[in-house]
């Protein structure tokens, strides 16, 4: 058993050793085989090394010739790209020479537009490429230049091709240096802008302010949409020129002479008058005239003509630079118009302060007032920063002028400068008159609240900013107040000048009586108050009807007091003394009569009828109680029909001075009032009338 295991591992070990020979045998000729693959490989890369030491030669020169045929073409090229410029400016040339002619035949507008917005086109494009030609030229012949130069130097290319490209240089500088300023400032180009401004103006002389001064006037644009495009083309295309300066110049001067002659057409020729001085020697009819139609041409030149001006200014212009252009355009044109209206006005804020001013004056600031808004949008910005500024001033001007004017008038009636004595017939005199309706026609609708600003804004000037003026109510009623007090004086200095005992209190009857009629129910006393009406006016009224009737009838009442009568015993005495006084009585009365005939006058009708009554009240009762009394002592007949008949021609006589004038001064609407009830409280009680 152990001796077949030996020869088992036995026959292995020869196995193994046979093909460990084997192996050894093959490696060896493996290792033969590598040698001679190695000897092959050298002499590969033998070869190879001669062969790249014979291209080498080669691969420069392709190198070479491939940089340098760079460099040519990029000389080339650009002065390829140059020539195409002056053959596309040669032909944009010709096609605005056959717009231009087509232009000037053809005679339908639109299309004529239409054409020039295809000329406008042609002058962009040419001056575009002669702008290109001018910045590119310097560079591109440069570049040429510097080509011809290394060519010469280095030899790269025959002599031929260097001599071609040493003409071709030579010909594009001639040509650059010689053709580019002429096509800039005296070619085509000049002609063809020289063209499109008098285009411009043209376009801009047709565009006109349509009804303007007709009823219902509204802002309108100033035309269509294509006249529109084609001037916001042409000035662009001016400005991109250099011609900017040209572009405005002629739209500011066309635009002035278009807005001037729109406004012209409302004939405002009282604006050639503007010094205080010529205003002065104005007739009154005319400078009321004048300062309405300057009041409504204002407003029709700010909103309407000057509002279409401002939108087509920037319709047109406002491309341009950014839009900082157009603004300073529109205030150009706008500028000359303002200054004459604001100059008008100045001149009249500057005139004499004349009382009948004061509404024109109020009339005027009010209707800056409204416009502010207007003038804030108009002229909004630094570009109008003057207009604004003078249109305040404008402003400041008339408050001044009108306040001016108030306090002024108050004076003068407190000085009693009217100049002119009271009236000899006891009527109301003329100051006063004037100044009821003055401050009646202040306190109306249409000029309190203009009066009231003012009187704010001169109390806001004086006590600053911060300060708390009183309501617009209370700053006119105190204003207006004052006035009336002046007046007041002004009517006792008159009163006390009388010599006449009975004139002086029918003086202040009439005057008073006035004063209280004229302003009961109106503005002037529902600002006033009738509580203060009724103190100041009606109560002094009533009191020296009190005393005009004291005065002037009471001494004949007194005549027939029958108490001393009744202490005579003897009949003898008694009918003489009656007699007596019977004859008084009538002396008496026909003095009293006389007198109211020639120089006594009650102008108001339902006055006069009232006392009229009062006085047949006084006097009628103790003249027919007398007559009853003693009829039989007096001899002949006494009627007192005819005491009543006396006293109504007293008042109601033909030759009532002043009758028909004062006839239309009577508060209508059953308005009359009655002094019978205060003729007979002022008999009970004076003490209670305050002393005016």
């Amino acid at each position: 058993m152990a001796l077949k295991e030996e020869d088992s591992t036995l026959s292995k070990l020869e196995s193994a050793c046979s093909d460990l020979k084997i192996l050894l045998q093959t490696s060896a000729k493996m290792d033969e085989s590598l040698e001679n693959m190695d000897k092959k490989l050298d002499l590969v890369d033998e070869s190879l090394s001669t062969a790249s030491r014979r291209v080498a030669p080669l691969q420069s020169l392709a190198m070479a010739k491939k940089a340098l045929d760079t460099r040519i073409n990029r000389a080339v090229t650009p002065a390829l790209t140059l020539l195409d410029s002056f053959k596309l400016c040669e032909s944009l040339q010709d096609n605005l020479l056959e717009l231009s002619s087509n232009l000037s035949s053809e005679k339908t507008p639109r299309n004529r537009l239409r054409k020039l917005l295809e000329y406008v086109d042609y002058v962009d494009q040419l001056n575009a490429a002669i702008n290109g030609i001018s910045q590119e030229g310097e560079p591109v012949i440069q570049k040429l230049q510097e080509v011809v130069e290394f060519l010469s130097r280095t030899k790269a290319t025959d002599q031929y091709r260097t001599h071609r490209l040493r003409q071709t240089l030579a010909t594009l500088k001639a040509l650059y240096e010689s053709e580019v300023d002429a096509m800039k400032f005296d070619g085509l180009l000049d002609e063809a802008l020289l063209n499109l401004q008098d285009e411009y103006e043209s376009i801009l002389e047709q565009l006109r302010h349509r009804n303007i001064g007709e009823a219902g006037t509204v802002t309108s644009d100033l035309g269509t949409d294509l006249e529109v495009e084609v001037l916001r083309r042409i000035s662009e295309t001016l400005a991109a020129n250099d011609c900017l300066d040209i572009c405005i110049g002629i739209f500011v001067k066309v635009r002035y002479r278009r807005v001037a002659k729109a406004l012209m057409r409302l004939s405002p020729d009282y604006l050639r008058t503007y010094r205080p001085e010529e205003i002065d020697e104005m007739e009154w009819e005319s400078l009321e005239t004048a300062i309405t139609l300057w009041i409504q041409h204002l407003e029709l030149a700010l909103k309407t003509v000057l509002v279409s001006e401002k939108k087509f200014c920037n319709q047109v212009l406002g491309k341009i630079m950014d839009g900082l252009v157009w603004p300073e355009c529109f205030v150009k044109i706008a500028d000359k118009i303002m200054a004459v209206f604001f100059r008008f006005g100045e001149g009249v804020a500057r005139s004499s302060k004349e009382p009948h001013k004061l509404f024109k004056l109020l009339d005027m600031f009010d209707s800056l007032e409204k416009l502010k808004p207007d003038f804030s949008e108009t002229f909004g910005g630094e570009a109008g920063a003057d207009i604004c500024t003078r249109f305040r001033e404008l402003t400041k001007l008339l408050v001044n002028s009108s306040s001016k004017v108030f306090w002024e008038f108050g004076l003068k009636i407190e000085g009693n400068s009217d100049g002119f004595p009271p009236p000899q017939d006891g009527s109301v005199p003329k100051v006063v008159r004037y100044t009821i309706n003055f401050l009646k026609n202040l306190a109306a609708d249409n000029y309190r609240a203009p009066m009231a600003m003012v009187l704010r804004t001169e109390q806001i000037w004086k006590a600053g900013i911060f300060s708390k003026p009183e309501t617009d109510e209370n700053l006119l009623k105190d204003a207006i107040s004052n006035v009336m007090d002046a007046l007041q004086r002004n009517v006792e200095s008159k009163r006390s000048h009388y010599k006449d005992k009975i004139l002086p209190h029918i003086f202040a009857m009439n005057t008073y009586w006035y004063i209280y009629m004229r302003t009961r129910n109106t503005e002037l006393g529902d600002l006033l108050g009738e509580q203060y009406m009724k103190t100041k006016y009606k109560a002094v009224a009533e009191e020296s009807a009190y005393m005009y009737q004291n005065q002037a009838w009471g001494h004949l009442v007194r005549l027939l007091d029958k108490e001393d009568l009744k202490r005579l015993q003897r009949k003898e005495a008694l009918g003489s003394i009656v007699r007596g006084k019977m004859e008084a009585f009538l002396k008496g009365l026909d003095e009293i009569s006389q007198r109211h005939r020639g120089s006594y006058s009650i102008p108001d009708l339902d006055l006069r009828e009232q006392i009229k009554q009062s006085t047949m009240k006084l006097l009628v009762p103790p003249y027919s109680e007398f007559l009853n009394t003693f009829s039989a002592v007096l001899q002949g007949k006494q009627y007192v029909q005819q005491i009543e008949g006396l006293l109504g021609q007293i008042f109601e006589g033909d030759d009532v001075k002043l009758k028909r004038r004062y006839s239309r001064d009577r508060i209508g609407g059953g308005n009359s009032l009655t002094l019978e009830g205060e003729i007979r409280d002022f008999r009970r009680s004076r003490s209670n009338i305050s002393d005016m």
